[in-house]
């Protein structure tokens, strides 16, 4: 290679390692200031609530999760209602002991047979929705597990008239196996610094799925949870269509905890892929420049392009980009989730930067995904199409 390309290659890759350090240190800043679990006043008033649990099979952190919502302190009337797909469902005998265990906590559990279009989870939101009784719905995950004052901050949050949808960060509160540490860094280091600043660009216009509140008027207004059912990111939908009414979409700083069972490297791989290509598939531009804020990539190859030029201030400004990088991403995850942050984990910055970028990859390579052993196509939008037809998520 002439030396002209060289040095054009080396300015190019010095060019992108900056931008993608500053890219870091703007993340890094909007981490710092989010006011991560700041309470607001109880409200003197408070809506009735009915919590939607959608559930389809069980871990050994299952019940532990569920348990959280029936502990809920919250002064006003609120239901719990839990669907499963079948009674031989091992979720079901859970919510049946957690019922017992809680007789106080009005909870109502739902055989749903019917599927109402791919997606499993939403066709059991639609159910759900119909047989909630209070104009306030929260729908979560089954592998949430929320702090006994979430419901009180969801509806603090949205009793301002602007408001249509609150929406929480999550963590991966129990990272067991050496996989999902490294998903730790994704999820409490990355996602919710990059959500940030998606939203210093423009207003929030989508939703984070493990716990969403609103209002059922303005669920009705954008066709309920049924409009929702052919699409994997019900989540992202949702937060969109509220937008499209009018409403806008807020985050409460409450953080909720995602509680895995243990997981290797295929498992974990498998996930991130279909979370990658979910997002291209809703925001193909944004997901194609989210490679810029890859400092490690981007050093890495300015290090490698010098090489020929021996070693110098170049090397020496990547090599602290990384570090920096490290640090950066080890602090962001102290603060969504201080029990669970160890500067042990810095070399798994690395890996994930690595692996992210051949996730990134992927996520343009194709545009099946695997869930629960199944296979399906996302078309435009996060829509799901079975690639066999006998089976649904």
């Amino acid at each position: 290679m002439a030396s002209g390309t060289l040095i054009g290659l080396h300015v190019a890759l010095g060019g992108l390692t900056a931008v993608s350090c500053a890219l870091q240190l703007w993340q890094w800043r909007l981490g710092r200031r989010f006011p991560v679990n700041q309470r607001r006043p109880v409200p003197s008033s408070l809506p009735a609530i009915s919590v939607l649990k959608p559930l389809r099979g069980a871990d050994d952190e299952t019940e532990r999760c569920l348990a959280s919502w029936f502990l809920q302190d919250y002064p006003a009337p609120f239901q719990l209602l839990f669907a499963v797909e079948s009674a031989s469902d091992p979720a079901f005998k859970i919510v049946e002991r957690l019922r017992k265990r809680f007789p106080n906590v009005e909870a109502k559990l739902l055989v749903c047979t019917d599927p109402v279009g791919t997606n499993g989870k939403v066709s059991k939101l639609v159910a759900l929705e119909d047989a909630a009784l209070h104009e306030v719905v929260v729908a979560s995950d089954a592998d949430v597990e929320g702090p006994p004052d979430l419901l009180v901050q969801l509806a603090a949050h949205l009793a301002d008239d602007d408001v249509g949808l609150v929406n929480c960060f999550y963590r991966l509160a129990n990272a067991s196996t050496p996989a999902l540490r490294w998903e730790a860094i994704a999820i409490n280091s990355d996602f919710w610094a990059q959500v940030l600043q998606s939203n210093a660009l423009k207003p929030m216009d989508f939703a984070l799925g493990a716990v969403t509140c609103l209002r059922r008027s303005d669920l009705a207004a954008v066709g309920g949870y049924e409009a929702l059912a052919d699409h994997l990111a019900d989540d992202y939908q949702l937060g969109q269509r509220i937008v499209d009414q009018g409403r806008s979409v807020r985050i409460c700083p409450v953080v909720v905890g995602c509680r895995e069972p243990r997981q290797g490297w295929k498992e974990v791989w498998s996930h991130q892929l279909r979370w990658a290509r979910t997002i291209r598939g809703c925001q193909p531009l944004p997901y194609f420049c989210s490679i810029l804020s890859n400092v490690t990539l981007w050093s890495l190859l300015w290090i490698i392009a010098t090489f020929p030029f021996g070693w110098g201030v170049a090397q020496a400004l990547a090599l602290f980009a990384i570090a920096a990088r490290i640090c950066s991403a080890i602090t962001l995850h102290q603060r969504l989730s201080p029990e669970t942050a160890s500067w042990r984990d810095d070399w798994l910055v690395v890996v994930k930067d690595l692996l992210g970028a051949a996730i990134w990859a992927g996520a343009f390579l194709g545009n099946t995904v695997q869930w629960r052993g199944l296979r399906y196509r996302v078309v435009a939008g996060g829509e799901l199409r079975p690639m066999d037809r006998s089976h649904r998520l």
